[in-house]
């Protein structure tokens, strides 16, 4: 509709006695946007069945399916991130006369696919907003096929050569564990319905304990069918050698289960009707996959549709709007990391200062392979299954902000729990009843850990940016996870502090991590383009305040 320009001037104080000719102005002049009813480019945003659609379709098989094909692409990242852990005690027995790995080599072992990671996030999630999610979906995959085979087929003369290829092949199967965080993130998000998308989203994340009880379970099963090894003063080659191997392989195998079907999948309709505007296609995919009928809507809707804000990433209306979440989402994910990563990478070593696995020197290593895998499957049927199991019953009730505060308290209080006995009483941990206590506050921090921000840092921020940037916003926020995870490492490795210290260091890290939660906003049962702003309403989020705009003039 069309405004008198000198009604404007009127009312704004600035006209004069002299009536200036009647100008007419529209709707999308520059002027502040909060200054403006949608225009027709958010009209017809509203007008999108498909998009209505998908926010309302009852729970079917094909979402049982998405969850299934996405989640096994975790399940493949977790089993291949946290299976290394089981075997550097077991390389260092091989390739070290000492039998153990220089602290050096030790962090590069453990941290080269995390390096890996953060790439992965940042390019893929970019990608995945330019290219489409679905075509770099299957690049991921195969980069996580082939890296995981390669990485069991590390060869060379000298030892310092076969840990040399293995970071090599470690590093890129990082990338593609990283591209696989953002895409999947986004795609569950944009085909879930907004009732139960929080639970969609958690069930494909949960796959990453799945993934880590399986490397525990490989490794014992591995290490047992080569029981008959060497001893610690005999050459462990010709059997221990193959046992690394074997474990690192076998991750390749639900990747190559599901490469055939994550290829099948149609690209998200949120992409394909706000992102490439083909609106016809995404109703079409839509009523394929979810046997609902989706009216065709008008394609020169797809003309006008986002044009208005198609503001890009690094624009100040990007900042304005999103700047304060993404670094929220980053802050959140980076303080987790350093405790997620630091309390499953180095659970072995954690758990051989308290003497619950024993001393190496009088066992062979693959006994010693067998008793970390055991006690590691222990803490993941304990604590970080029930942890992923709680988080997808509740997170579409209890919302995500209030899940995630609640898992950072808790972290914390058992953190506090654990340390300070240790403190009080030195030793304590290393009785036989301390044993008991040191696994069940250990595994209570596991379960808060996953129910709570290791579930929420990877929903939110597949919810609360626009569909155009919503990967790219996730690899980052993900990979500023992973940076705090390598730092994390290398605190583990170099600080040489106790694990008391440590804990009252984590503590810090989610005392940080609760403080930016506040900033993010709630996203329970709500749509996408409402959490976001594409649905038209002109809203701000802050966190815990709306800052809701009223338009000043009806247009």
């Amino acid at each position: 509709m069309l405004i008198p320009r000198s009604f404007l001037h009127k009312i704004n104080g600035i006209g004069n006695n002299k009536q200036p000719t009647p100008k007419f102005i529209t709707s999308s002049s520059k002027m502040p946007i909060w200054h403006r009813r949608p225009t027709r480019t958010l009209m017809a945003r509203k007008q999108l069945k498909v998009l209505h659609a998908l926010d309302v379709a009852t729970t079917q098989l094909y979402h049982f399916t998405a969850i299934m094909i996405a989640g096994m692409g975790f399940f493949t990242d977790a089993y291949d991130l946290f299976s290394i852990s089981l075997v550097t005690d077991l390389l260092g027995r091989i390739y070290y006369h000492d039998g153990v790995l220089p602290v050096s080599v030790s962090a590069l072992v453990n941290g080269v696919a995390l390096c890996g990671t953060v790439l992965g996030q940042l390019l893929f999630g970019w990608l995945g907003d330019k290219v489409g999610r679905r075509h770099i979906y299957g690049v991921t995959l195969k980069l996580m096929v082939v890296c995981s085979l390669a990485s069991g087929l590390s060869f060379h003369r000298s030892p310092q050569s076969v840990i040399a290829t293995l970071c090599l092949f470690r590093f890129w199967l990082g990338i593609g564990i990283g591209g696989d965080y953002p895409l999947s993130a986004t795609i569950m998000a944009e085909y879930a319905n907004k009732k139960t998308r929080g639970a969609f989203i958690a069930a494909v994340f949960a796959m990453q304990g799945l993934g880590n009880l399986a490397a525990g379970i490989v490794a014992i099963i591995v290490s047992r069918a080569f029981k008959h090894a060497h001893g610690y003063d005999d050459d462990p080659h010709w059997h221990a050698d193959y046992v690394w191997r074997i474990i690192l392989m076998l991750g390749s195998v639900p990747a190559v289960l599901t490469y055939y079907w994550r290829m099948k999948m149609p690209e998200t309709a949120r992409f394909t009707a706000l992102i490439a505007k083909n609106i016809k296609q995404a109703a079409s995919d839509m009523t394929l996959v979810l046997n609902i009928d989706i009216a065709d809507e008008h394609e020169e809707l797809a003309d006008v549709l986002t044009r208005e804000y198609e503001f890009g990433f690094f624009t100040m209306e990007f900042l304005r709007r999103h700047g304060l979440h993404l670094l929220s989402t980053t802050v959140c994910w980076f303080m987790l990391d350093v405790s997620f990563y630091q309390l499953n990478l180095f659970m072995k070593d954690i758990f051989r200062d308290i003497d619950w696995i024993g001393n190496g020197s009088t066992m062979s290593p693959l006994e010693q392979t067998y008793k970390i895998a055991q006690r590691e499957a222990l803490i993941a049927i304990v604590g970080t299954l029930p942890g992923f199991f709680f988080a997808i019953k509740l997170m579409d009730k209890m919302g995500r902000i209030k899940m995630q505060l609640l898992g950072f308290t808790m972290m914390s209080v058992f953190m506090l729990v654990l340390a300070i006995p240790q403190v009080l009483c030195n030793g304590i941990w290393n009785s036989r009843y301390g044993h008991i206590y040191f696994v069940v506050m250990y595994s209570a921090i596991m379960f808060f850990i996953n129910f709570g921000p290791n579930s929420t840092s990877f929903i939110i921020p597949a919810e609360i940016f626009p569909a155009r940037l919503r990967s790219t916003c996730h690899g980052i926020s993900g990979a500023g996870g992973k940076c705090g995870a390598i730092i994390g490492v290398l605190w583990f490795l170099y600080a040489k502090r106790s694990l008391p210290t440590t804990l009252f260091v984590l503590v810090g890290c989610n005392i940080l991590g609760m403080v930016f939660t506040f900033l993010l906003p709630e996203t329970k049962k709500r749509s996408l383009e409402e959490v976001t702003g594409e649905r038209g309403d002109d809203v701000e989020q802050r966190g815990l305040f709306s800052i809701v705009r009223t338009p000043m003039f009806t247009v």
